[in-house]
């Protein structure tokens, strides 16, 4: 590898190209990436109007089933490098053929969790500490969400092959003619046909649904041109879970953080848990966005390693680490800003919004770190790295969750309780994450060149 490196010059112009390279990926990117939580925020600004109960059923629901959608991530972080590192090496035919078996892996996935969901909402809701008009809410959109599961897993796999192909504007398009949809048919399932809570799960369900049959339709034909049966191959499927499973491991240490959060955030009341799930749904979103960088790592990663390139994979990593740090700068600067007012977005009520505000201000001062921790997750994604990724997430899981014990060993209310919750997770684990991430990439042992 340090051979390959000492045959290769990367001039200022190769730079300059690299950085075109990054943008061209990561622009529609972050469109498409953007898409997703305003799902999510549409949800919570409809909900939100209904009532405070209301609210914070949707957001525990909503916390549910991001868990379980959550660690089917793999499916899109699993098939981008394999089709990219196909594409490098100059292989369409595999590249297709590892988009196809994403995608039936995908359809299996979501059906059966699809029906664990359905049947085990009130267990799961309880077991979150929902109670009463709360527990009741949660029920109802996590079952009525359950329906767009495998639109949702599809959707991710789908979304995976055509990042590995380096296309990232497509993505793009069907998201946001799938937010536009949702919108309009959760605020017709919410109010005139009033179906509350449940309105704005199914409205969600009906656009996902219709956002993988365009991916169907569109993937297809490829997979047939690229002289690929559309029978899934058993070898492929089990190698794409395989592969995944490492990854699910690094997403379940993820999601396991976040549950803690909002199982601390529940013991604390509702207003607590009212004001924390706005807060993570705009963490969420700026996630998102932060996140665009990282998928244009996971596809220029990917493809330059299976090309054999190792300098232009180090000068990826390096500029995309910088990009990472200033547009976390840029975010926190705006959360900064539109604190004070965020709140009023989603409720009426004062001690709510006022909580928000806090929180939402100890997110911004987490936003550097965050915009380096996506960058370096995205990369080590991209290079097929999952088993260090995996051991990393459990290493800073443990590294978290006495912070979080520390915040139940005071009595918080409102303002004290949201901040507390917040400096743990949006400092505290974050900068975790961020120290095991940085450590990988201090040398090339992270790199396997070839495909």
């Amino acid at each position: 590898m340090k051979e390959a490196g000492r045959k290769q010059v990367v001039t200022p112009d190769a730079s300059r190209g690299l950085g075109r390279t990054i943008l061209a990926l990561a622009v529609p990117a972050l469109g498409a990436l953007i898409a997703e939580p305003l799902f999510l925020l549409a949800d919570m600004a409809i909900v939100g109007h209904l009532g405070i109960n209301e609210l914070a059923g949707a957001g525990l629901g909503t916390t549910v089933l991001q868990t379980a959608v959550g660690l089917m991530v793999f499916l899109a972080y699993s098939t981008t490098p394999a089709v990219a590192r196909a594409i490098g090496a100059g292989d369409l035919g595999r590249a297709m053929a590892a988009g196809r078996d994403g995608i039936w892996l995908a359809l299996g996935l979501g059906v059966v969790l699809g029906l664990a969901g359905f049947f085990g909402a009130p267990m799961l809701a309880a077991a979150m500490g929902a109670q009463g008009e709360v527990l009741r809410f949660a029920v109802d959109y996590i079952q009525y969400s359950t329906f767009g599961i495998p639109a949702m897993l599809l959707v991710l796999a789908a979304t995976g092959v055509l990042r590995g192909m380096q296309d990232t504007k497509t993505p793009l398009y069907v998201a946001g003619i799938g937010f536009a949809a949702n919108i309009a048919l959760n605020l017709i399932l919410v109010y005139p046909l009033g179906m509350s809570v449940a309105g704005a799960a199914l409205g969600t369900s009906i656009a996902q649904w219709g956002m993988a049959a365009v991916y169907l339709w569109m993937l297809i034909p490829r997979i047939r041109n690229a002289g690929q049966s559309l029978a899934p191959h058993g070898r492929g499927v089990l190698g794409t879970g395989q592969v995944g499973s490492w990854l699910m491991l690094r997403t379940l240490s993820l999601r396991l953080a976040l549950l803690a959060t909002v199982w601390v955030a529940t013991g604390q009341g509702a207003l607590t848990l009212a004001a924390h799930q706005l807060v993570f749904t705009i963490f969420t979103f700026m996630a998102f966005a932060l996140d665009a960088l990282a998928i244009a790592a996971q596809a220029l990663i990917g493809k330059e390693l299976g090309a054999g390139d190792a300098v232009r994979a180090n000068l990826l990593t390096r500029t995309m680490c910088r990009w990472g740090l200033y547009f976390g700068v840029a975010t926190g600067a705006l959360l900064a800003v539109i604190a004070p007012f965020v709140g009023a977005l989603f409720t009426t009520n004062d001690s709510v919004r006022e909580a928000t505000m806090v929180g939402v201000w100890i997110l911004a001062a987490s936003q550097p770190v965050c915009g380096l921790v996506f960058v370096l997750d995205g990369v080590l994604i991209g290079a097929g790295d999952a088993r260090y990724l995996a051991v990393a997430g459990v290493v800073t899981l443990l590294v978290y969750l006495p912070l979080l014990f520390i915040v139940t060993r005071f009595e918080h209310a409102g303002v004290s309780a949201v901040a507390w919750i917040w400096v743990a997770f949006g400092l505290g684990f974050m900068l975790a994450r961020a120290a095991t991430l940085t450590w990988r990439v201090r040398n090339d042992k992270w790199m396997r060149l070839g495909a």
